[in-house]
């Protein structure tokens, strides 16, 4: 997949830096230096916390949730450009970072920012993908707010750095922030 997507990143030509959408962690944590980031806006697809996490926010035995960029609406984020010269030394990092195992669908996305349209990679997923958690009540995401937790910590820590992630970049998610409220009386689940 790293390889399909690389030879279609190509065909954008030969100057061409890579972009890629930030919607979640890449915001607050993306673990290299963009040479430039915009605020971006992707329509067709929304963030949303509907992703069973079986490691990094949770375990096989108490599953966590991560974000997920899914079909619909629209998604307000960062695009993060990576000089043309770096994409290769960067690009299996990120892979492993983003896709240890093949959950995501890697697409090609139209992102609008302020100086123009950027074609930029994001990880999105399918419904029809068994990580795919479908809509959950708030007990479920209370329970999982306040037990989740796997190597990278709680589920919980995690909606909360996203929210106040694209807060600092001046990103207000309603939803998410909905869904947080529900944490509200709940103490934070310790890290194993």
């Amino acid at each position: 997949m790293m390889a399909d997507t690389l030879a279609d990143w190509h065909t954008q030509g030969p100057e061409a830096d890579l972009w890629v959408f930030a919607y979640a962690s890449l915001v607050w944590r993306p673990e290299f230096e963009a040479a430039e980031t915009r605020p971006a806006r992707v329509h067709g697809y929304h963030r949303c916390l509907q992703m069973w996490s079986r490691v990094n926010r949770g375990t096989p035995e108490c599953p966590g949730l991560v974000f997920a960029l899914m079909a619909g609406g629209s998604c307000d984020g960062l695009a993060l450009r990576v000089p043309r010269e770096q994409v290769a030394g960067l690009m299996p990092r990120l892979w492993a970072r983003e896709m240890p195992n093949p959950v995501y669908d890697p697409k090609w996305l139209r992102a609008r920012t302020p100086q123009g349209e950027v074609r930029a990679l994001a990880f999105t997923l399918s419904h029809r993908s068994p990580s795919y958690t479908g809509e959950l009540p708030p007990e479920r995401y209370r329970e999982i707010f306040s037990v989740s937790c796997g190597r990278y910590g709680t589920t919980l820590d995690y909606a909360r750095q996203t929210f106040h992630g694209l807060k600092a970049h001046g990103i207000h998610d309603h939803a998410l922030e909905k869904l947080l409220r529900l944490a509200d009386d709940l103490p934070t689940p310790t890290t194993p």
